[in-house]
Parts: structure tokens; C-alpha cells; sequence
């Protein structure tokens, strides 16, 4: 019985090392791995007890490798769903490998991340076109506006597509967005022109205050119904708003230092038929006019400069009229009129004096340094080179003394008045002569009279200035320039 109950046995586990062998044959075959192979000498029993262990080892590695493989087509299923791409090819039949595994579980890390970038830049691309929608005060009319704006954001595929086409209605909202704020800036500066050219009271305006910044569609409303209400004011009011626009008018021509017969060939300016054909003449005039200033702007400063200097020379010109009171009072009070404890005149001669050391000290030193200069040049020697000109620079004449252009004092005052008015030198009208080449004015002038102490500060620094053809000669008096 013993020796029966032996046999048994080992038929029986003979029979289970053969199907274990074959089990795991299959096993290591679907699973891609070497073959099991028994290290060493070992008994029957013992065999089987290591193939049977070894085949449950491989099978839970193929439920396992099972059981991922499901998880990932899972989730590589809804991922490509959202973001309307192709699935992993992969066989699930198969037992996928190691390997495989890995590339697929890169492959849904990889669909994850594009998903958390692209719902990033959805979830930024649909605030700005709810923000625009509500500044243009826009419902959405289409199938894909509502679908962005409407429904829920898990919903909303993430293609390349979508996105592009979400890119594009926001490029499109913001252009509207700018054309209605560039529409409400222009009716907004409508208004305040209407506003001063009616002379409509800061009460009446601060009414419409609310409205005058942003740029929504009931602002832009408000402001059109403004413009329109100021227009019809304006149609009723028209000799009203044509002499506000003369009177801009006159300060422009002012600026631009128009001539009396310059300002006469506009002859709108002098009509009385107060109608809209007037009216639209006279802007179109004030916008030529603008246009004009702003294009010669830098000039017409430059000359408005010189024009105060020229008033501030005159004002010296009080100096021999102050002298002679000074003299008749101390006279009447038998004692000296005294400035920082000195005579007047004497005060004045130590002032030109100071300025004449002055000048001499900044002559002497541009004369070192030209020095300087020529000896560096004649010991190391240096490369030619083309003097600089000042454009409209006269050159300068020893002994004689130019004198103002005065081109744009005609209209004011005559040269030959100067003298009866404030006392001091009289001056002749300039004489412009061309010089030998004919490419430049030398201005050339003589003074009658004796010369004063004052004469001294009329030769220097003299500069022109050329605007319209006419030269604007400029000099500095007394450390102002002229």
C-alpha cells in the first residue's frame, strides 16, 4: 500500500510539473520573458512546488499587466476625447510588454499635460471675451459663442481647432472693442469742442460727466445722443458758434504770424450770411490752420522768443530816460541817488564793466584753447577736416556794428520811432545786401549818434534766424539772447 500510495503520487505530480511546464511556457511567451529554468539538483517534489509558484508569479503579472493596460486605454480614451486627438495604438488583446507599458504610460502623462495647458489658455481666452461681450453689451449668436460662454467648461473640447477658432473671436471682439473706444474718443472730443464753441455752462456739462469716460455701448448711445442735441444747438445758434470759431481763428493766424493781407484772403471770416456752408468753410479752415501750426511749431516758438527778447531790449531803452530823472532829482535834493551804496552811474558803468571783463575772460580762453589745439594739430598731425557753419551766420565785420533785422516789427513799430519814445540811439531800417556768391544775406547797418557806454553789448553773439524766406537777426544783450 505504501509503495502503491508512493506511485500515485508521483504520477500525480509528474502530471502537474507537465502542465505547470506548459502553463509557464505560455506564460513567459505572452508575457515576453525568459523561460524558467531549475538551478541545480532537486527532487520531484520539489520541482513541482517551484513550478507551481512560479506560474502563480507570472499570472499575477499578467493580471496586473492587464488590469494597466485597461486603466490607461481608459484614460487615454477621455483624454483624446477632450482634446479631439487619435488613440494609442496599441493591441489590447495582447499582453502588453514592459516596455509598452511605459510608452503608453508616457503617452497619457504627455495627453494630461497638454490638457492642463490648453484648459489653462481656454479658461484665459473666455474671461477676455466674456469682458469684451460685456463692454460691446454682445450676446452671443452663435452655436460655438454659446458654446464658450454658456456652457459648462468640463464640456468645452480642447482641440487645436477650438482653440484657434476661440483665439480668432477674441481677436475679433477686441478690434470691435478698439474701433468703439476710438468711436466714443472722437465723440467725446466733439462734444468738448461743441461745449466751447456754445459756451455751455460747467453745470450743464457736469451733467453728462457719467458718460465721458468708457466706452460701452449705452455710453457710446449716451455720447451720440449728446452730439446730436449740440448739434441741433449748434444749427440754432450759428452766428454764436461761427464767431467763437473767428476768434480761434485770429489767435492761430496770431501764431502763425499771419500778414494783414494774408488774414484778409479768407474772406468767409468777413461774411454775414451766418448758414452751414459758412460754418463748414470756416472749419475746414481752423483744420488747415491747426495742421499748419503744428507742422512749423518749433519755428513759430523760435520767433515768439525772439519777439519777447526784442520787447526786453526796449525795455533797456528806459536806461537814458532813467538817467536824466536821477540827475533832476539829485539836483532838486542836493544829494546822490544811491544804489547798493553807489551812484546810480556808477553802479551802471561797474555793471558794464563786469560784463566787458566777462567777455573778455571768455574770449581769452576760446583763444587758448584754439592754441591748444593748433599746437596738438602741428605736433601729431590730424586729418582734414570741413569747418561747421551756423546756418544763417553773417560773417563778422571789425568796427562795424549790425543791428536787428526788424522784418517782423514792421506791423509794431516803425525803427525810426524808437527814439522819440524811450530816449537813447536812433536806429536807420537795416539794409540787406547779397553778398558776392549769392547764397547768403549779410546784413549790414550803420547807427548815427554818439556812442554811449551802452553801445559796447550791441556787437555781439549775432545770429539769424530764417523762417518763410524772411531772416530774423538775433544778438545778445547783457547776457540775453535776442
Amino acid at each position: 500500500m505504501m509503495i502503491a500510495e508512493e506511485e500515485s503520487l508521483k504520477e500525480r505530480l509528474i502530471k502537474s510539473i507537465s502542465i505547470c511546464q506548459k502553463e509557464l511556457n505560455t506564460l513567459c511567451s505572452e508575457l515576453q520573458v525568459e523561460p524558467f529554468q531549475e538551478e541545480g539538483e532537486t527532487t520531484i517534489l520539489q520541482l513541482e512546488k517551484d513550478l507551481r509558484t512560479q506560474v502563480e508569479l507570472l499570472r499575477k503579472q499578467k493580471r496586473e499587466r492587464k488590469q494597466e493596460l485597461k486603466l490607461l486605454q481608459e484614460q487615454d480614451q477621455e483624454l483624446c476625447e477632450i482634446l479631439c486627438m487619435p488613440h494609442y495604438d496599441i493591441d489590447s488583446n495582447s499582453i502588453p510588454s514592459l516596455e509598452e507599458l511605459s510608452l503608453f504610460r508616457q503617452h497619457v502623462a504627455t495627453l494630461r499635460e497638454t490638457k492642463t495647458s490648453r484648459r489653462e489658455e481656454f479658461v484665459s481666452i473666455k474671461r477676455q471675451i466674456i469682458l469684451c461681450m460685456e463692454e460691446l453689451d454682445h450676446t452671443p449668436d452663435t452655436s460655438f459663442e454659446r458654446d464658450v460662454v454658456c456652457e459648462d467648461e468640463d464640456a468645452f473640447c480642447l482641440s487645436l481647432e477650438n482653440i484657434e477658432t476661440l483665439q480668432k473671436l477674441l481677436r475679433q471682439l477686441e478690434v470691435r472693442k478698439s474701433q468703439n473706444e476710438a468711436v466714443c474718443e472722437g465723440l467725446r472730443a466733439q462734444i468738448r469742442e461743441l461745449w466751447d464753441r456754445l459756451q455751455i455752462p460747467e453745470e450743464e456739462r457736469e451733467a453728462v460727466a457719467t458718460v465721458m469716460t468708457g466706452s460701452k455701448a449705452k455710453i457710446r448711445k449716451a455720447l451720440q445722443l449728446e452730439v446730436d442735441r449740440l448739434e441741433e444747438l449748434k444749427m440754432q445758434n450759428m452766428k454764436k458758434v461761427i464767431e467763437a470759431i473767428r476768434v480761434e481763428l485770429a489767435q492761430y493766424w496770431d501764431q502763425c504770424f499771419y500778414s494783414q493781407e494774408q488774414r484778409q484772403a479768407f474772406a468767409p471770416f468777413y461774411a454775414e450770411d451766418y448758414t452751414e456752408n459758412l460754418l463748414q468753410l470756416h472749419d475746414a479752415e481752423i483744420v488747415r490752420l491747426k495742421n499748419y501750426y503744428e507742422v512749423h511749431k518749433e519755428l513759430f516758438e523760435g520767433v515768439q522768443k525772439w519777439e519777447e527778447s526784442w520787447k526786453l531790449f526796449l525795455e533797456f531803452e528806459l536806461e537814458e530816460e532813467l538817467k536824466a530823472r536821477i540827475e533832476m532829482w539829485e539836483q532838486e535834493q542836493s544829494k546822490a541817488f544811491v544804489v547798493n551804496g553807489q551812484k546810480f552811474m556808477e553802479y551802471v558803468m561797474e555793471q558794464w564793466e563786469m560784463h566787458r571783463l566777462e567777455k573778455e575772460r571768455a574770449k581769452q580762453e576760446r583763444q587758448l584753447k584754439n592754441k591748444k589745439q593748433t599746437e596738438t594739430e602741428m605736433l601729431y598731425g590730424s586729418a582734414p577736416r570741413t569747418p561747421s557753419k551756423r546756418r544763417g551766420l553773417a560773417p563778422n565785420t571789425p568796427g562795424k556794428v549790425r543791428k536787428l533785422n526788424t522784418t517782423t516789427m514792421s506791423n509794431a513799430t516803425a525803427n525810426n520811432s524808437i527814439r522819440p519814445m524811450f530816449g537813447g540811439t536812433i536806429y536807420r531800417s537795416p539794409v540787406s545786401r547779397l553778398p558776392p556768391s549769392g547764397s547768403k544775406v549779410i546784413l549790414t547797418s550803420t547807427c548815427s549818434g554818439k556812442k554811449t557806454p551802452r553801445a559796447a553789448r550791441y556787437g555781439a553773439n549775432k545770429e539769424n534766424l530764417e523762417l518763410n524766406g524772411s531772416i530774423l537777426s538775433a544778438r545778445t544783450f547783457k547776457g540775453f539772447q535776442i
